[in-house]
């Protein structure tokens, strides 16, 4: 078993939203399949997938920062062009079809015939949504490179010698083309229709002006000249200095100053309607992706029943509560009380990140007795830093990098404390820490070489957000939410879940309006009004994957419940986790399987 060395900290600092990889460092004809490599290297499917993940490094220097790889793609930035999209698309296509080629499944051993199964199924997954490649926002108010750009940069690229420093300023300078090429894909798709709704736009231009006001005191700037201290780069820092500010100022802000304008120009005709249903095939798009995301055949009307149906159980259990702790009146009520009464809000951010560390301290030392695999990163509590705070979301986690250099990274968004409920700490600490996220990601990444790089560093929504979900519950099941209020608050981070199935497909199947969404969870939840609206606006412009996290909890606890009742005493979270957990992310049926096997492998033993 595992030691847990953990090490949390607090610290106002940074944030991390998925950047998407994509230079400016073009696919070369030797990424364009694996299959050619592999004919002469793969003497197993193991060598085979490592073929396919060199090739697809190549193709991205930022997937190659990620896992803190410096070689001579540490100052590029991944190409952002169609082309270069459409070039690793079929890259994996024609990897999928090299597999088969190559490979009899029915001759592999039992975790290399799930790698095929596994890469099968994403490549089809991939091709799925392939029609609709042009259907994604290229900036919308939670994601694009007007803000990637800067967090990646603080967050992703380390300095700790000259030519590190020299990345960074080189990756500074393409800023510039890199910003062009997506503001160009902007201007296209808008021009075509493809455009977020107007609401959308105020949230863009203030993070792209707000940048620009900072002068030469924004966060890119601030960082590099952090970094290259802390690395102690002696006689050579003044020169890197005036290196970064010339890149910044040449390249990188007239780049924003045209991206501004094309948003500027958007805005002017921009939609209203909200739901994708409004797009082309709009339909069969959504209906793609909630099958990419759920990894089930779940209709949007089977998905919204679901919804209210789980809605009406949590209801039933918050009455309860209601009930403990004496309050008289309406759940809604209740609510309004939890959601306005001063008692329940902190004061300080430094209060809340030392009660999260806290929290997660205390469950850590239970681990073992639930799980049989422990991770060795350590993991730190993070403020989303300023620059982004108002259009984040309230809590993310990135994972460590797999050299040890970057340890798994809790943020939290403390823009406004009053969205950030003590009710909700526990769970949400579970959830985002442990025994959640940091916990699901970092055993991943130190299963080692022995996993295909696409399982190790890859993810199955369903899979990954319904363990963060299911971690939630499990922190009840250990022994912890003894204040009422904050097991209300664990009930309300649930329902909050079911209440996303019942508003993505009512935005994108029913034609909701976003009023419509925003007045459903201020009637059936107790978050404040700003948690909600940001809600609704998230699930807006990212269509399905909300419905990941109901799904795929539900999905763990059935197997759960199974397995206990085929077990009895012989039941075991610790091997009941790891069957779970070491196949790393998978898709539900997957899943299934995997957990019907260590119940017939516990009976037979």
């Amino acid at each position: 078993m595992r030691r847990i060395p953990f090490l949390l900290a607090s610290a106002a600092a940074i944030s991390l939203t998925a950047f998407t990889p994509a230079v400016l460092a073009q696919p070369t004809a030797e990424s364009t399949s694996a299959a050619e490599s592999a004919e002469q290297e793969a003497a197993s499917i193991s060598a085979f997938f490592e073929v396919y993940d060199r090739a697809q490094l190549e193709m991205s220097p930022a997937a190659k920062s990620y896992r803190g790889i410096r070689d001579d793609d540490y100052g590029k930035w991944t190409d952002p062009s169609d082309e270069a999209e459409e070039a690793r698309f079929q890259l994996m296509q024609d990897t999928a079809a090299d597999m088969r080629a190559t490979f009899d499944k029915a001759e592999l051993d039992e975790d290399d015939a799930l790698s095929f199964r596994l890469y099968e199924m994403m490549a089809e997954r991939s091709a799925l949504l392939h029609p609709f490649s042009q259907y994604a926002f290229v900036f919308d108010h939670r994601r694009g490179a007007h803000t990637s750009v800067p967090a990646f940069l603080i967050n992703i690229h380390r300095v700790s010698e000259l030519s590190d420093a020299e990345a960074y300023v080189s990756r500074i300078e393409g800023i510039g083309p890199y910003l062009d090429t997506m503001t160009e894909q902007a201007r296209e798709r808008a021009d075509a229709g493809i455009m977020p709704p107007d609401w959308v736009y105020p949230y863009v231009i203030a993070d792209i002006e707000n940048l620009l006001a900072a002068g030469d005191e924004n966060a890119v700037l601030e960082d590099f000249r952090s970094k290259i201290l802390e690395a102690d780069l002696g006689a050579d820092i003044a020169r890197l200095d005036v290196a970064a500010n010339r890149a910044w100022f040449t390249q990188a802000v007239p780049a924003y100053e045209r991206l501004l304008a094309e948003i500027k120009r958007q805005q002017a005709f921009a939609p209203t309607d909200d739901g994708v249903w409004r797009l082309p095939d709009g339909d069969k798009y959504y209906a793609a992706r909630l099958k990419s995301y759920t990894t089930t055949d779940l209709t949007a009307d089977e998905i919204h029943n679901i919804g209210l149906r789980e809605v009406e159980r949590i209801h039933g259990e918050m009455r309860a509560i209601m009930e403990k702790v004496g309050f008289e009146g309406r759940l809604q009520d209740f609510f309004e009380f939890t959601r306005t009464d001063d008692r329940f809000f902190y004061t300080s951010r430094e209060e809340y990140i030392a009660d999260a560390r806290e929290k997660i301290d205390t469950l850590g030392e239970k681990m073992p007795e639930f799980f049989g695999t422990l991770p060795e990163a350590p993991m730190v509590i993070k403020a989303v830093e300023a620059f982004r705070e108002k259009s984040a979301g309230k809590a993310f986690y990135q994972g460590p990098s797999p050299d040890g250099s970057r340890p798994g990274t809790y943020y939290v968004n403390l823009y406004n404390l009053r969205d950030m409920s003590k009710n909700e700490l526990e769970a949400l600490a579970y959830h985002e820490g442990l025994p959640g996220h940091h916990l699901q990601r970092t055993i991943q990444t130190e299963l080692g070489d022995s996993m295909a790089p696409f399982r190790r560093f890859g993810g199955v929504t369903a899979y990954t957000e319904g363990w963060g979900l299911y971690s939630e519950e499990l922190g009840k099941d250990m022994g912890f939410y003894q204040d009422p209020y904050s097991d209300f608050g664990r009930l309300g981070m649930e329902l909050w879940r079911a209440c996303r199935l019942v508003v993505d497909t009512g935005l994108h199947s029913k034609r909701w309006t976003r009023e419509e969404a925003i007045d459903y969870l201020a009637e059936n939840t107790p978050n404040p009004q700003g948690d909600i609206v940001k809600a609704i606006e998230r699930y807006i412009t990212t269509p399905g994957q909300a419905t990941a996290y109901m799904i795929g909890k539900l999905k763990i606890m059935e197997l759960r419940s199974m397995a206990m009742a085929e077990l009895g005493d012989d039941f075991d979270y610790r091997g009941f986790h790891d069957a779970v957990l070491l196949s790393g992310p998978v898709p539900l049926d997957i899943l299934e399987e995997n957990v019907e096997k260590w119940v017939q492998d516990t009976k037979a033993s």
